[in-house]
């Protein structure tokens, strides 16, 4: 079975590449997490026109009506850049919308999104939420689907990563809808796996040029080693997280956020390490990744919650193979 990626995926990818190459440099970046909201509306329409907020829409919405794996290639450039704003957020709300709204919420809400004309996030399972103060909509789950939040109370939250503004909001409990997260969570991952690249492209070049004692420090053993750590950490989180989007279950979704939440954590530290520390400086790009991977790192769970599910599922797979293996044998005694 080939599990590559399509030809007009890999285009896709390319024309994210590019546009996020030319678009988004760190020092717009910068600028960005330097605002109170982290913001940058031309940067966001941008992406719309790119078709981005419309990835996942049905076509009959006005979306492009693409999988969750388009979306997967689309998060990875979205995170090697360390995009920042109300983009994923937004992505986020249209999953919601599209998995859990009424016929009537669709056709109020997604066309505007599909069209970069409205900016949208969701409570995905807590009160925390991401880019609220920027969001023309607001949605939480309910029992029996979505609704918006009409004029919430928005209080500014501290968060790590300064790229993406986190917030509280008050108001009644809320709910969960597992299949959205889990959409939301494959999305995450997948940018993980975007800036684990980045650093360890940015990591492998400066260990080409880094000169000690005479020499390129990458012709050192140790320094070799930690970069090849990195290589399989990385490419071993973009196999575990384009099998999740591929699959779409619960339980390759917690093994990709497992493995992701650790290995974007690691492929940081080691580069750290090669750089000598430099990288956690203010001044080196290399700390917006260190602050995004410690922010992702517990978004939608950690790896320990995501190793416990991945431990429920096990064992109720196994209960009902077992129940199940009970009735047939019961069955054939009675016969």
């Amino acid at each position: 079975m080939d599990f590559d990626l399509s030809k007009p995926q890999k285009l896709l990818r390319q024309s994210a590449r590019d546009f996020l190459a030319r678009e988004c440099k760190p020092e717009r970046v910068r600028a960005a997490m330097a605002t109170d909201t982290a913001d940058d509306r031309a940067l966001f329409t941008a992406a719309a026109e790119q078709g981005w907020t419309a990835l996942i829409i049905p076509e009959a919405y006005g979306g492009l009506g693409l999988g969750i794996v388009d979306l997967a290639v689309v998060a990875e450039e979205m995170g090697r850049a360390c995009m920042p704003g109300p983009l994923f957020a937004t992505i986020c709300a249209s999953a919601a919308i599209v998995r859990a709204g009424s016929e009537e919420q669709k056709q109020r809400w997604l066309e505007p999104i599909a069209a970069g004309e409205m900016r949208a996030t969701i409570a995905l399972g807590s009160a925390f939420v991401l880019d609220a103060g920027v969001a023309e909509l607001i949605l939480r789950f309910t029992n029996d689907g979505i609704e918006e939040v009409e004029a919430p109370t928005i209080t500014r939250m501290p968060s790590m990563d300064e790229t993406r503004k986190l917030y509280s909001i008050g108001g009644d409990a809320f709910g969960r809808n597992e299949n959205v997260i889990d959409i939301a969570t494959v999305a995450l991952c997948a940018e993980m796996v975007g800036g684990m690249q980045w650093i360890l492209d940015a990591t492998v070049a400066y260990a080409k040029t880094r000169q000690q004692f005479g020499r390129a420090i990458g012709s050192f053993q140790a320094v070799q080693h930690l970069c090849a750590d990195m290589l399989l950490l990385t490419e071993s989180a973009r196999s575990a997280t384009y099998n999740a989007a591929w699959e779409m279950t619960p339980l390759a979704v917690s093994i990709a956020k497992a493995y992701c939440s650790d290995a974007y954590r690691e492929v940081a530290n080691r580069s750290i390490q090669v750089h000598d520390g430099i990288d956690f400086t203010w001044e080196h790009d290399l700390h917006l990744y260190f602050r995004r991977a410690k922010a992702s790192e517990t978004m939608f769970g950690d790896a320990t919650f995501h190793r416990e599910r991945i431990a429920s599922l096990v064992v109720d797979r196994q209960s009902s193979a077992a129940e199940r293996s009970a009735e047939v044998m019961t069955r054939d005694s009675m016969e």
